[in-house]
């Protein structure tokens, strides 16, 4: 290698070096305010004059109205406009941690007005879902029939059917999660509103004792949250909920629930290395090992020491320090738990870290790991290299922050941020208008949904910024929730930490021109909707088929779905369907410049032999006809 060469190559090794430096330095003040302004992104219902986001409008104002109940507000999931209450009440509980443990940090960043806004939201929702001691409505939409339109929640025109429990369709992890985020919450107002306070620990208590009294599965209750938001249990739940309790009480009654059920409940027995909407013990076991660090454990030391045990391994398995058993990392070293959404698993255990980081230090405690121990800071810099990935400190040098920083996605998979709003395109945007109009351009949303933490990358630090890829590019509550904690312990480190002025009101765009919509090709009549359409397979064969119906209105809509399989010996690539008669919305393919021509979606490259392609559409009538254009 010439001098010449020699010098280029030290000079990008040095400009790499100076990238990766100046990436180290985030501003997470800058991080938290945009992670607040996702879940002003997300209100459903009447918004308030002061709503900074200002591309969304009132929406789902007649929510419950069907049933006889008051329904209004709360927020939407994800990019959907379906209220889970599940990952709802689980976020809640997040932003309301935050807010009582972070409490002067939160100040001042002078946030906290925003924090606690942000948790009145929610728990107004859920103080009006819980019309008696013993019923919770826990859904509002259908997950189904929403996820079949793509259309602004102000222009909703799909069905707003809400499910309830109750002591016949009992489901204890939800209503133990919606009691742990009101008693959190009595927690983060009690400073501010007494009163207030005081009210959401009422219908904590009384929710604690209906999930405990009344046991069961909430998606066994409601089996149309099950494709969503599967529960894998309550028992984590009821401790989390006890524990919260007791918290915000210091009834002993509570403490002592949470010991005598250590064992049936299995606080004490599962070793987890996850922590999530759905999984709660990890918080539940450092929630009461703190109650041990501060030494107000009296006769139950014991059984919590056990609980603390089952702390240390989550920890040491995030740190890598646990004898091999640890937490997945990617080779940028992200935590890899699922291939869907997987940084809401990061977001939550990098937050339950810094939590914990705090309560080992404030008692200068260390922690034992089978490979040996560990600092505080120790703990606290695992936190920050999560959240350092998520701001642009890996391979992609994106940040999976919706807005933060100079390159992040910007075909996120969320329906109002892809659409023009209202004050922009006064006309609705009907269902299917929104597939072919806005779902299927190539441009960016015209809409920042700031704040919002998309799925991210793949297990392999691959990242695919199509509006179509789901698992990636959706930004979800119980994702961006512990992120606002997070931040604001990470900028409390800095020397310039403090004297911030929040996001203002944002204006609306001044015009936006949407792409002309793709020709709407009618299918042709049919009596029987289960007819088939002749494929044509050459190496790929089509098993087609339907799997759900729907009315909406007077028109009845199926979900067909097409197993493309690779039946020759050899690898396919570049492969292009061709689906004609399409009338309604096709997912898990990408579309063509060519006309009614699809091809393999990004992140899928090979068709191995003997491999399998699933993809779905929606239409009434009769199906599509599929079959193949070209290959390699």
């Amino acid at each position: 290698m010439g001098i010449s060469s020699k010098l280029h190559v030290i000079g990008l090794l040095l400009v790499g070096l100076l990238a990766l430096q100046a990436g180290a330095n985030f501003d997470y003040g800058d991080a938290m305010d945009k992670t607040l302004l996702f879940f002003e992104a997300q209100r459903s219902g009447k918004l308030p004059p002061h709503q900074r986001v200002k591309w969304r409008g009132d929406s789902g104002l007649k929510d419950g109205f069907l049933q006889g109940v008051n329904l209004v507000g709360g927020y939407y999931d994800a990019g959907d406009h379906v209220k889970f209450g599940l990952p709802m009440a689980f976020s809640l509980t997040m932003l309301a941690w935050s807010a009582v443990d972070y409490n002067k940090e939160i100040v001042k960043l002078n946030q906290m007005g925003n924090t606690l806004a942000a948790i009145k939201w929610g728990t107004d929702y859920f103080i009006k879902a819980h019309t008696q001691p013993n019923v919770l409505w826990a859904q509002v939409g259908d997950g189904e029939s929403d996820h079949y339109c793509w259309e602004r929640a102000e222009d909703m025109t799909t069905p707003r059917n809400a499910y309830k429990l109750d002591p016949s369709h009992p489901g204890s992890d939800l209503a133990a999660e919606t009691a742990a985020a009101l008693a959190a919450a009595s927690l983060a107002f009690k400073p501010y509103d007494s009163s207030y306070s005081a009210l959401l620990l009422v219908h904590a208590k009384q929710l604690f004792s209906f999930a405990d009294t009344f046991r069961g599965l909430y998606d066994d209750s409601i089996p149309n949250a099950q494709a969503f938001y599967t529960s894998s249990g309550y028992s984590d739940e009821l401790l989390w909920a006890s524990a919260w309790l007791y918290r915000a009480t210091k009834d002993v009654y509570y403490l002592k629930y949470v010991v005598d059920n250590a064992v049936s409940l299995g606080g004490t027995g599962w070793a987890v290395r996850e922590f999530s909407w759905d999984n709660k013990y990890a918080g539940v076991q450092i929630l009461l090992t703190k109650i041990l660090l501060d030494g107000d454990g009296g006769s139950y030391t014991p059984t919590l020491k056990q609980y603390q045990a089952k702390a240390d391994y989550f920890t040491c398995a995030c740190l890598q320090k646990n004898d091999g058993y640890n937490v997945v990392l990617t080779p940028g070293g992200l935590m890899y738990v699922r291939e869907w959404n997987n940084l809401q698993y990061a977001s939550s255990a990098a937050f339950l870290l810094a939590m914990y980081s705090d309560y080992l230090s404030e008692r200068k405690a260390v922690l034992t790991c089978p490979e040996g121990q560990v600092q505080p800071s120790d703990v606290l810099s695992f936190a920050k290299s999560q959240a350092d990935y998520i701001l642009g400190k890996n391979p992609k040098a994106i940040s999976y922050l919706v807005g933060y920083g100079q390159n992040y996605p910007i075909h996120v998979h969320h329906r109002g941020a892809s659409i023009a709003p209202v004050s922009v395109l006064h006309s609705a945007v009907t269902c299917i208008e929104g597939f072919e109009t806005w779902y299927r351009r190539p441009q960016a949303n015209p809409n920042i949904i700031y704040g919002g933490l998309v799925g991210g990358p793949s297990k392999t630090d691959d990242f695919s910024d199509d509006r179509s890829n789901y698992e990636q590019t959706e930004p979800t509550l119980s994702g961006s929730a512990p992120l606002v904690g997070l931040f604001c312990k990470l900028q409390s480190l800095s020397p310039a930490s403090y004297h911030r002025t929040p996001t203002p009101y944002q204006k609306p765009p001044v015009s936006y021109h949407p792409q002309p919509a793709a020709p709407y090709h009618k299918a042709p009549e049919s009596s029987n909707p289960y007819n088939k359409a002749p494929v044509v397979g050459g190496p790929i064969k089509f098993l087609h088929s339907i799997i759900s119906t729907w009315t909406i209105g007077p028109t009845t809509y199926y979900k067909h779905k097409v197993v493309v399989k690779n039946t020759s010996q050899k690898p396919i690539t570049e492969l292009k369907l061709t689906v004609e008669n399409l009338s309604g919305s096709l997912w898990g393919l990408s579309p063509c410049p060519e006309k009614n021509t699809y091809e393999l979606p990004q992140w899928i490259k090979i068709l191995s032999p003997g491999s399998e392609l699933i993809f779905v559409y929606v239409q009434g009538g009769a199906q599509a006809r599929v079959s193949i254009k070209s290959y390699h």
